[in-house]
């Protein structure tokens, strides 16, 4: 009694990896392991949403933040129920108030960049607001980036996979892989939905590419820095600037590029070549 509320959910994950036999360049027989990859189509009161290409590894909470990232439900006690059944390929989600008033913001689809993903519904980008100040060091990204390394366990058996990390500090709270970057962040979104977790202290970081979709959801779970080894789109730029997001791309071992909030950036412990220069 009193506890956190949590809808009625299955748990359903799949193994993200399976073996297969492929002919490498010697014409020798291997044994490799492979990413999963799965249809999930979502239906919310019977009615069908998008279907998503997923490892299914964390499908529940895939749904949970698709659904509130995309703006379909706010309050996660409107959810009695997430059901997802892979015998039918399906996520069943049950609510209590229904899907009336989605048909504007189904209609009001932008087709993106995202890989796994693709569509944002709705006028997002007017409900969007700042996320808190905050300062991260150097040294703490330095720290963040070489326990990072050691965490993409699907990617380095299999490849093919996006991975997304909710972190303090340098301290990694959650690890989500999956054939798609924008699933991985709404996987964690979700478990940051169902758990009560706050993003006004967290880094967020990615494998991918900082797009406008990646800063506005990034944004949405009101996380002030964003961190990628890899780069940045213009329009992501222009958010990260409306919103105030910390944009840090090119991330690996001792390089990165501050695109936005340099001022909030402490260079505690620039390289000794920086030193030298």
């Amino acid at each position: 009694m009193g506890g956190r509320y949590r809808p009625e959910m299955t748990r359903a994950g799949l193994a993200p990896t399976h073996t297969v036999t492929a002919v490498d360049e010697t014409g020798a027989r291997r044994e490799v392991r492979i990413a999963g990859e799965r249809p999930l189509t979502l239906y919310v009161d019977k009615r069908e949403i998008v279907t998503l290409m997923t490892l299914g590894a964390h499908p529940e909470a895939l749904v949970l933040g698709y659904l509130r990232n995309q703006g379909f439900v706010e309050d996660l006690e409107e959810i009695v129920a997430v059901q997802v059944d892979w015998d039918v390929e399906a996520a069943v989600v049950v609510t209590r108030g229904g899907t009336r008033g989605w048909d504007e913001r189904l209609a009001r689809r932008t087709v993106t960049t995202g890989c796994g993903q693709g569509t944002v519904f709705g006028d997002l980008l007017a409900r969007l607001r700042p996320v808190p100040e905050v300062t991260v060091r150097q040294s703490r990204i330095y720290a963040l980036l070489e326990r990072l390394a050691g965490h993409n366990e699907v990617y380095r058996s299999a490849g093919a996979v996006h991975g997304c990390a909710l972190c303090r500090d340098d301290e990694i709270l959650l690890f989500i892989e999956d054939v798609g970057r924008h699933n991985a962040v709404d996987a964690i979104a979700g478990h940051m939905w169902l758990e009560g977790i706050g993003g006004a202290d967290k880094v967020f970081y990615t494998t991918g590419r900082l797009t406008s979709e990646m800063v506005i959801k990034v944004a949405q779970m009101g996380i002030p820095v964003l961190l990628s080894r890899s780069g940045i789109t213009q329009m992501g730029l222009e958010l990260a600037r409306r919103t105030g997001v910390t944009l840090i791309g090119r991330a690996k071992g001792r390089h990165f590029l501050v695109y936005h909030g340099a001022e909030r950036v402490i260079l505690d412990a620039p390289p000794a070549r920086a030193r030298s220069a």
